[in-house]
């Protein structure tokens, strides 16, 4: 697998996804989530969403951002702004205040 520091030039993708058995890969995923070695991932956004009861796109509308950037939030790969995670923060421990202030 790929380093995940830097992302891969097109040439240098191209040469390992060539090599891939994604058969193989699938398999061993399968085998792995049959034997109980599975991770559930759970992050502060998707808590704090939560805790709102909202659907992600509900909840995005109300943070005033994309269901991709909420998402992008929800697995960790970009972090929430100042303002964003002070939202945030009030959601996962009031969550009835934001929507309180949202339903004005």
């Amino acid at each position: 697998m790929p380093s995940k520091s830097k992302p891969l030039s097109n040439a240098a993708l191209a040469k390992y996804e060539a090599t891939r058995d994604l058969a193989a890969e699938l398999l061993q995923s399968v085998r792995e989530m049959k034997a109980g070695h599975v991770q559930v991932v759970s992050s502060p956004v998707i808590e704090a969403r939560r805790k709102t009861g909202l659907s992600q796109s509900q909840f995005a509308a109300l943070m005033g951002v994309s269901v991709r950037t909420l998402q992008g939030w929800e697995q960790g790969r970009k972090q929430p702004s100042g303002a964003a995670r002070t939202l945030l923060a009030i959601a996962s421990t009031n969550p009835k205040a934001l929507l309180a202030v949202a339903s004005k």
